[in-house]
């Protein structure tokens, strides 16, 4: 079985994620194609398709949202995510179970007597005039009907029993604004499709397709680190003979669509400047690929990355108009100057070109 090295991975998700060349796609092509985008922080998914796409717009996004071609709404890993609607719709039924299990794990002993069925009923009737409600108005109001039961325990399995969406202008460009949910359902005007009760599972498959296509080659665990699924074992058995096998250095079972692309590892890759908590690292169990262990609590403390050669090499912030990083391994004069250039650019979409102003720290000695 043919071993693929760190190098050659790191450039098969760079060219997937669509960070090895900047893409043609329309943001929405490009939202799909990533299988979503990480977004608990409202601005970070610009940032992630700024850095992914020519010539992008954000206000194009924003419509995209506010007409309903996309959502935010929790998901993957129970995190909230930036979808397309079609993706959206077919795939929340998927994470039922999962997310259902996830409120449990941290709010088991606050729900101790309520009967989930009950509480997804009473959450539906209370959403059902249609007024965009907070988690904590949601916890509060059926609070009257368990008034022993923690109000946030009771608002945050609500969101997880019942598809819901946060509404614009949660997540619009520049936009500030808490989150304020209602029915997946009532939102896009169509009903969510229901799961078929074949052992194959079809939803499960193509979850594995569309992973593959933006995160691939990858093993089952990274498979199962970014969508929070169990494994998608009978998906993935159902697809043995349309899936090509390596190994990893490490020694695990990688699987993969077989035309997908794996550049030549000694592909130059640009610098490329990533939102916190962007999937092309969040996307996987093994994350040696593109981040040093070393370094990887960044991954999940919300820092903001710049990869260098692929890799992540440097932390940055902005503030009053200045992107400042800050790195963390030495860095070539060439290396210093390519993130100085690509950091001016940041820094003018960010301000909306006006600022380019950048500033690279000393390298750790």
């Amino acid at each position: 079985m043919t071993v693929l090295d760190t190098r050659a991975l790191n450039r098969a998700t760079l060219a997937r994620q669509l960070l090895l060349d900047r893409a043609d796609l329309p943001a929405l092509d490009a939202v799909a194609h990533l299988g979503g985008l990480q977004a608990q922080e409202p601005q970070e998914p610009f940032i992630g398709l700024w850095s992914r796409l020519r010539a992008f717009d954000p206000a194009v996004l924003s419509t995209l949202l506010t007409e309903r071609h996309v959502v935010r709404m929790h998901l993957m890993r129970r995190t909230v995510h930036l979808l397309t609607a079609d993706d959206a719709v077919a795939w929340r039924p998927r994470h039922d179970a999962m997310l259902r299990q996830r409120v449990l794990g941290v709010y088991r002993g606050e729900l101790d007597g309520v009967d989930l069925d009950d509480l997804a009923a009473a959450a539906l009737a209370l959403l059902a005039d249609g007024a965009p409600r907070a988690m904590s108005e949601i916890g509060r109001a059926l609070g009257d009907r368990w008034p022993t039961a923690e109000p946030r325990a009771l608002g945050e399995m609500a969101v997880a029993l019942l598809p819901m969406t946060q509404l614009p202008p949660r997540g619009l460009w520049r936009a500030k604004g808490g989150a304020h949910y209602r029915p997946l359902s009532a939102w896009l005007g169509r009903e969510l499709e229901p799961l078929t009760e074949e052992g194959v599972d079809p939803v499960g498959q193509l979850l594995v397709r569309r992973y593959l296509a933006a995160f691939g080659p990858a093993a089952s665990a990274d498979l199962r680190a970014w969508c929070g699924l169990a494994g998608l074992p009978a998906a993935l058995t159902a697809m043995r003979d349309e899936l090509v096998t390596f190994r990893d250095e490490r020694g695990r079972k990688l699987i993969d669509l077989p035309d997908a692309p794996r550049p030549d590892p000694e592909t130059p890759a640009p610098v490329r400047f990533l939102p916190a908590f962007d999937n092309a690292i969040l996307g996987y169990d093994d994350r040696s690929r593109i981040i040093d262990d070393a370094h990887r609590r960044l991954s999940v403390a919300g820092a903001r990355v710049v990869l260098v050669d692929g890799r992540v090499a440097a932390t940055w912030t902005v503030e009053s108009g200045t992107v400042t990083v800050s790195p963390l391994r030495g860095l070539s004069p060439a290396e210093r100057e390519a993130v100085g250039e690509q950091g001016q650019a940041l820094a003018s979409f960010l301000s909306d070109h006006e600022s380019d102003r950048v500033r690279v720290d000393p390298s750790p000695r």
